[in-house]
């Protein structure tokens, strides 16, 4: 469904991402783990086009990522969500959740993925009048990931979901990821929690330095001596 194929990026004259390539199918979670600065981050913003490789190709079903701009990215269905979370602090929940869906014209459409959004995170019904940005930071990972979701996107790009959150509300955004990836959405997902990301995952990879180091199917990572010793803390 996703392939990025030889990819180099860079930021100036510092070689970012060197030659990577790697593959999502449709239905999968797919975890891309390493340290920070590894250029797990800078991998999925190309991919939405914030960045542009260097030399390389991205191919969603065929067409040619690298050469589009963001926003036609997102019209074939590519939602982002962003490191840090990146909501619109000074607008109401339901403002950043409408800013979601602002390719979508149908109303009622647009009515009934809202609703989707409250049934995954209750929370966020309680405080639609709310300015996102005093919503705690697990809100407005949820919040984040609800406006992904109103695109009605066929691939998510997930950065670092559970940064800086509770180990029980890591937990909850997770089994909810679960959940949007068995309702049928492709994931991409970037995180430095690698057990928690390989034991969703389908299929990961391990990245080093802009290089990718190890891959294979999750389970199979998850249990390499190698993994555990530099990820897994065993």
């Amino acid at each position: 469904m996703l392939t990025v194929d030889s990819i180099n990026v860079y930021y100036d004259a510092i070689h970012a991402i060197k030659g990577v390539s790697l593959e999502v199918k449709e239905g999968q979670i797919v975890s891309l783990i390493g340290a920070n600065g590894a250029g797990k981050s800078t991998i999925l913003k190309t991919i939405s086009g914030l960045l542009r490789p260097k030399t390389g190709e991205i191919l969603f079903e065929g067409k040619k990522l690298h050469v589009m701009q963001a926003q036609h990215i997102v019209e074939l269905g590519i939602c982002h969500v962003p490191e840090g979370r990146r909501v619109f602090a000074n607008m109401s929940v339901r403002e950043n959740l409408e800013m979601g869906a602002f390719l979508e014209k149908d109303r009622s459409k647009v009515k009934e993925r809202m609703e989707n959004v409250f049934i995954k995170f209750p929370r966020l019904r309680e405080r639609t009048k709310q300015s996102a940005g005093t919503l705690s930071g697990g809100e407005q990972q949820m919040l984040a990931i609800g406006r992904a979701m109103m695109s009605k996107p066929r691939v998510i790009l997930l950065d670092e979901p559970s940064m800086g959150l509770a180990p029980l509300l890591v937990q909850e955004i997770f089994s909810i990821i679960k959940e949007i990836n068995e309702a049928g959405t492709t994931i991409l997902l970037v995180e430095q929690n690698a057990n928690m990301a390989l034991s969703i995952a389908d299929y990961a990879y391990v990245l080093e330095t802009g290089n990718i180091a190890l891959q294979g199917p999750a389970k199979e990572l998850a249990e390499s001596e190698e993994v555990k010793k530099a990820y897994l803390g065993g």
